[in-house]
């Protein structure tokens, strides 16, 4: 309950307070390439309920790969200062505003790569609802780069990064807390923070 409350008011109000910047990240898209501002996309929730996911929309849209690898030529100018930033996972608030998601909780993947999941990870990694940001979300900030080096990108991801990123949100599930919450919040936004100054 208090973690269901933490994240309806702290959603509700960073969409207040960030209204003005969404409202010019949706611009910017819409005049960057043609497409929809926001991406739409079915992943897997809590307890294997579906649901759409939303984000900024980053990239043109033409078919391609569920996984980004790399500088993905598909990227837009505004989608790679949003993907730098992390900006296109703002409208996410409002997926944690209506009870799709959480502010923090493991990142929900779509149905093709939960079908490879072992039953008993499975179970407890979609005990809780899916999140902004976990551990995993933490450790493989640089996924794309990781991609991008690798001879067989699916087959990396499938075979090594995707045990690794299940791993740590079901130990995260196995041991959430609010204040793990609050910590693991700060330490995304110290992230993104440094990231920035850093550029």
């Amino acid at each position: 309950m208090a973690k269901r409350l933490f994240d309806v008011l702290a959603a509700g109000i960073g969409l207040l307070v960030l209204a003005p910047l969404l409202l010019l990240i949706a611009a910017w898209v819409r005049l960057d390439s043609p497409g929809p501002v926001l991406f739409r996309q079915e992943r897997v929730g809590r307890h294997g309920r579906p649901f759409l996911i939303h984000k900024f929309r980053t990239m043109r849209v033409e078919p391609g790969p569920l996984i980004t690898i790399g500088q993905d030529p598909r990227i837009t100018r505004s989608g790679a200062w949003l993907r730098r930033s992390k900006c296109d996972e703002l409208p996410q608030l409002w997926d944690v505003l209506r009870g799709a998601m959480s502010l923090v909780g493991p990142r929900p993947e779509v149905p093709r790569y939960v079908a490879l999941y072992p039953p008993a990870l499975r179970d407890q990694v979609l005990a809780v609802r899916p999140g902004i940001t976990d551990p995993a979300a933490l450790a493989f900030s640089h996924e794309a780069e990781l991609l991008a080096a690798a001879g067989d990108p699916e087959r990396e991801y499938v075979e090594v990064i995707l045990p690794a990123k299940l791993a740590l949100s079901a130990r995260y599930a196995a041991e959430a807390s609010l204040a793990t919450d609050l910590r693991l919040i700060l330490q995304t936004l110290g992230r993104l923070l440094g990231r920035q100054l850093t550029r």
